[in-house]
């Protein structure tokens, strides 16, 4: 039977089959773009997928470069996180946010704005280690750009993977659900008209036939009545041609 499975409950009429159309026009749109939005969102996500397993391996050789060039530090110098400390007063590192559209989604993305007028501490180590201190300092500034770096890209990349994930399920509902049970309440409708269609034109049929009947009932006994008041027969009809005959009418005769 057309129009089985899940359906809306509707009454069938052709005002409810035009809004069942119009929603399943606009569902397939939606699907459409829904599965185009998952698309450009599933690229995005492989490329950031790419930059963060790029971004970890550098952070790995960074952050050992800047685990050997203190622990020279220490070596030459000593402990001097407290002189460090104490020459900082403004942060030399600042990160800033900005935001990346995608398809409709926002992704935050940090970039490090480094101050060259903040603190350096030039004159730790100046009379020994200097060399060492400098080497650290710069080894561990590009330790916190490729972390900022990292930070960004692993918060694109969870913030994509929540999206695309209900953006499938968005997708799998549309496709699955609601555009099934939109076609079969469509062929519900359909064939609830069909069927309203045909009783309706037995119906005409049936009229139509008993009209035809009372017709010619009434009009036999117009005609019987007629005679009964005349007292005289109707002209004969020839049975071969369907002609009235008057010859055959004898009329009678006239006395003056």
């Amino acid at each position: 039977m057309s129009g089985t499975g899940p359906r809306e409950s509707v009454f069938p009429t052709r005002m409810a089959l035009t809004n069942m159309k119009g929603r399943l026009k606009g569902a397939q749109t939606g699907h459409s773009l829904l599965a185009k939005k998952r698309d450009a969102l599933t690229t995005r996500f492989r490329q950031i997928l790419r930059k963060v397993d790029e971004a970890k391996r550098k952070m790995g050789r960074v952050m050992q470069l800047a685990s050997f060039s203190l622990a020279e530090v220490t070596y030459a110098t000593g402990d001097i996180s407290y002189q460090i400390q104490e020459s900082v007063k403004t942060a030399s590192f600042k990160v800033k946010a900005r935001q990346d559209n995608v398809s409709g989604v926002i992704l935050p993305a940090f970039e490090v704005d480094r101050d060259p007028n903040g603190s350096d501490f030039n004159l730790t180590g100046l009379g020994r280690g200097g060399q060492q201190i400098q080497k650290s300092k710069e080894v561990y500034a590009k330790a916190v750009e490729t972390l900022v770096e990292l930070a960004s890209l692993q918060t694109a990349f969870t913030i994509l993977d929540e999206v695309i994930r209900a953006t499938n399920r968005r997708v799998n509902a549309i496709e699955h659900v609601v555009i099934p049970k939109l076609d079969n309440t469509i062929k519900y409708i359909i064939s609830e008209l069909d069927e309203m269609d045909r009783e309706e034109f037995f119906r005409l049929k049936k009229v139509q036939g008993k009209k035809k009947r009372d017709a010619q009932i009434a009009e036999e006994k117009r005609l019987k009545g007629l005679e009964g008041e005349q007292g005289e027969k109707l002209p004969e009809i020839d049975e071969e041609t369907g002609v009235t005959n008057l010859l055959n009418d004898k009329d009678e005769d006239i006395i003056f």
